[in-house]
């Protein structure tokens, strides 16, 4: 069905009226075989508080971004690589109900739906989406994910020290790794995670002595795998050059909140049935 429809018009004027809803702001949507699928409006559980979101479902990428005017004006852009998406249902709160994480390798959060059958109806559709594009690519399904940040009104204190607490002055911050709410002297630490960004990022103490401690047990392997090498060429002679009619002048120089946004008027609306 996904690939019937991919190139039809109306699929085509749907992709462009979302892109036209993100304007400048975002990327370009349209593609040789991409279909959208759907759309809704999701809760997603931010740090400061839960907010509501607009998704779009296509057959290969998961799109989601702040509500400007519905149905008129979206920001704040993120596009996810479905073949990169993990799920997992998650219970009830007494702030959140019908929840769930989206865990990717780069960044994980939780978001839930208006009602029960709304959850049920955009997990099914993740999931054949999901199906259909490791079958199709033949990769295997995504086993490292980010840690999801502990929303900030969780927790009172340092969950690592426990002894600070947090105030206007203290200020909250995320470990990178374990997604902890730390404060600044357990988290003066960067390290360097590729997977996550270009750029050293912050981390807790914990989390900083378990990733160095990682690291040099890497490069103890590394050693080691390389010792066989080194001594079959221990010892290894260049050629005298004798064959050759160069000089040796000649010779070349050798990289948490209580606001509530659920609402049944707005749900999982599909394009296709």
């Amino acid at each position: 069905m996904m690939d019937h429809l991919a190139n039809t018009e109306i699929n085509s004027q749907r992709i462009a009226a979302v892109e036209n809803c993100f304007g400048a702001s975002g990327q370009p949507l349209a593609l040789p075989g991409r279909v959208l699928l759907g759309e809704g409006i999701l809760t997603k559980e931010c740090r400061k508080k839960p907010k509501p979101r607009i998704f779009f479902l296509f057959n290969d990428i998961l799109v989601y971004g702040s509500i400007v005017i519905n149905k008129r004006k979206y920001n704040s852009q993120h596009i996810i690589p479905l073949e990169d998406v993990t799920l997992e249902t998650l219970p009830d709160t007494l702030q959140m109900k019908n929840r769930w994480m989206i865990k990717t390798s780069k960044k994980s959060f939780v978001v839930s739906a208006a009602s029960l059958t709304e959850r049920k109806e955009w997990i099914s559709h993740l999931e054949e989406c999901i199906k259909h594009l490791l079958t199709k690519t033949g990769r295997q399904p995504c086993t490292e994910h980010a840690a999801p940040w502990i929303p900030d009104k969780a927790t009172d204190i340092c969950m690592r020290c426990t002894q600070t607490k947090f105030s206007t002055l203290t200020r909250r911050h995320h470990c990178r790794k374990c997604g902890f709410v730390v404060c600044a002297d357990c988290s003066r630490q960067r390290f360097l995670m590729p997977r996550l960004s270009p750029k050293p990022l912050r981390v807790c103490n914990l989390c900083y002595r378990q990733l160095l401690a990682d690291k040099k047990k890497e490069a103890e392997a590394d050693r080691r795998q390389m010792e066989p090498i080194r001594s079959a060429v221990q010892g290894y002679e260049p050629s005298s050059g004798d064959d050759s009619d160069k000089s040796d002048d000649e010779k070349a120089e050798q990289w948490a909140a209580d606001t509530e946004f659920y609402t049944s008027e707005v749900s999982w609306s599909s394009f296709h049935s």
